[in-house]
C-alpha cells in the first residue's frame, strides 16, 4: 500500500473509498467484508421482495355464501395492490444494485465519485422510504381485516377468509423483512458516502 497527498492525480470528486478510525486506514479485507454484506443485503432485499410480491399477487379464496360466489383477491384491498408494487420497484432495484456491487468486486476498483455515491445514497433512501410506507399501509389494512374497526362499523373478515388472510400475511411479512434490509442498506450507502468526506479524504491507496 502508497499513500498519497491531494496532488497525486486525486480530483476532490473522485476520492478512495477507504475506512478510517483513531488508528488510521483499516486493512482491505474490512473492505470485503463491506462490500460482501452489501451484496448479501441487496441480494436479500430482492429475493423478499419478490416472494412477498408473489405471495400477494396468487392470493386469492373462494367462498359461497347462501348461493352467493364471492372470491377475495389481493386487488380487493388497494393498500396491498400498493405494497404488490412496491415490493417489485424494490426487487428490481436491488436486482440491478446487487449487479453493480458484484461488479464492483470483481474489478477490484477502490475509487468511488462523490455524485455517483449521492446517487445510489438518495435511491437507497427513497427506496426504503417506499417499502416502509407500503409495509405501514398494509399493515393498518390487515389489522383492520383482523380486528375490524367498531366506530366506523367496519366488519372483521378474516374470519371468512382465513387461508386468504394467512397468504396475505406471510407477503406483508417478507415485504417487512425486505424493508429492514433496504434500511441497512440505507444505513451502509450513508457510511459508504459521508466517509468520502472523513480524515484522509484526500489520500490514495493502490495494490
Amino acid at each position: 500500500m502508497s499513500q498519497g497527498g491531494v496532488g497525486d492525480g486525486v480530483s476532490p470528486g473522485n476520492v478512495p473509498v477507504c475506512y478510517y478510525g483513531a488508528g488510521g486506514r483499516v486493512s482491505a479485507s474490512m473492505e470485503r467484508r463491506m462490500r460482501a454484506a452489501e451484496v448479501a443485503l441487496r441480494c436479500a432485499a430482492c429475493g423478499l421482495a419478490v416472494l412477498a410480491a408473489a405471495l400477494l399477487g396468487a392470493d386469492s379464496q373462494s367462498r359461497t355464501f347462501f348461493s352467493i360466489h364471492k372470491v377475495a383477491r389481493y386487488t380487493d384491498m388497494q393498500s396491498l395492490v400498493i405494497l404488490v408494487v412496491a415490493s417489485g420497484m424494490v426487487a428490481c432495484y436491488s436486482l440491478l444494485q446487487g449487479a453493480r456491487c458484484l461488479v464492483s468486486i470483481v474489478r477490484g476498483g477502490i475509487l468511488l465519485s462523490r455524485p455517483l455515491a449521492w446517487a445510489i445514497f438518495s435511491c437507497d433512501q427513497v427506496m426504503a422510504y417506499i417499502i416502509i410506507g407500503a409495509v405501514a399501509v398494509a399493515l393498518e389494512a390487515a389489522l383492520i381485516g383482523k380486528y375490524g374497526q367498531v366506530e366506523f362499523q367496519w366488519m372483521k373478515t378474516c374470519h371468512l377468509y382465513q387461508r386468504f388472510c394467512t397468504q396475505a400475511g406471510g407477503g406483508v411479512a417478507c415485504a417487512i423483512a425486505a424493508g429492514a434490509s433496504m434500511v441497512g442498506i440505507s444505513l451502509l450507502s450513508a457510511f459508504n458516502l459521508f466517509r468520502l468526506y472523513g480524515h484522509g479524504k484526500g489520500g490514495s491507496s493502490s495494490k
